[in-house]
C-alpha cells in the first residue's frame, strides 16, 4: 500500500474537509472517542490510525503536505464540550509538546513539502506558537468573527550540507 499525500497527526473529527474519508490524507490523532454534544449532535473522533505528533511513526521526508491543528486548549474542564470537540494540551508541558510537534510535522514532510497550520489564539496568542519553530511562514490569513483562527503556511526549505 501507498503512503498517502497528506498527513493530518491531529485530525480530531476532521471539521474543516470537504471529504472526511478523503483517500490522499492519513488521518492520525491521539485519541479514538465518540461524544455527544451540548446540543445533542455526534462527534467523532475515528482516526486511521493511533498517533502522538509529538512522535510520529514514519521516516523523514515522507509526505508532500502536512496538515498541524493541535488542541489549541489549555482551560477546559473534564466534561467540556470544546475539549472533547477540539483536544487540550497540558497546562504544564504545551510549549514542549507543541515544539516537539513542529519538530515532528517537519522532520516527515518531503523537502519543499507545505505544512499547513491552524491555530485558534483564544486562549494563546499566535506570536507565542510561531516562536516555538525555527521555520519562516510563507502566509497567513484570520477568519472567524473575531479574527482568532489563523491559517499558516510554510514550505519546507531544502537544506543543503
Amino acid at each position: 500500500m501507498s503512503v498517502p499525500l497528506v498527513l493530518d497527526p491531529a485530525s480530531g473529527s476532521r471539521m474543516f474537509y470537504f471529504d472526511k474519508a478523503d483517500q490522499r490524507v492519513l488521518f492520525g490523532d491521539i485519541r479514538s472517542e465518540q461524544h455527544v454534544l451540548c446540543d445533542g449532535r455526534a462527534l467523532d473522533v475515528n482516526p486511521d490510525a493511533l498517533m502522538d505528533f509529538r512522535d510520529l511513526p514514519f521516516d523523514g521526508n515522507t509526505f508532500s503536505v502536512v496538515i498541524f491543528d493541535p488542541p489549541h486548549l489549555v482551560r477546559a474542564g473534564p466534561q467540556s464540550w470544546q475539549a472533547a470537540k477540539y483536544g487540550r494540551l497540558d497546562r504544564d508541558t504545551w510549549r514542549d509538546d507543541l515544539r516537539a510537534g513542529f519538530a515532528e510535522c517537519f522532520r516527515v514532510l518531503r523537502p519543499e513539502g507545505v505544512l499547513i497550520f491552524k491555530w485558534n489564539e483564544t486562549q494563546i496568542p499566535v506570536s507565542q506558537i510561531l516562536a516555538l519553530t525555527d521555520q519562516k511562514p510563507l502566509v497567513g490569513h484570520r477568519v472567524g468573527k473575531q479574527m482568532k483562527t489563523h491559517w499558516i503556511t510554510f514550505i519546507k526549505e531544502t537544506t543543503h550540507g
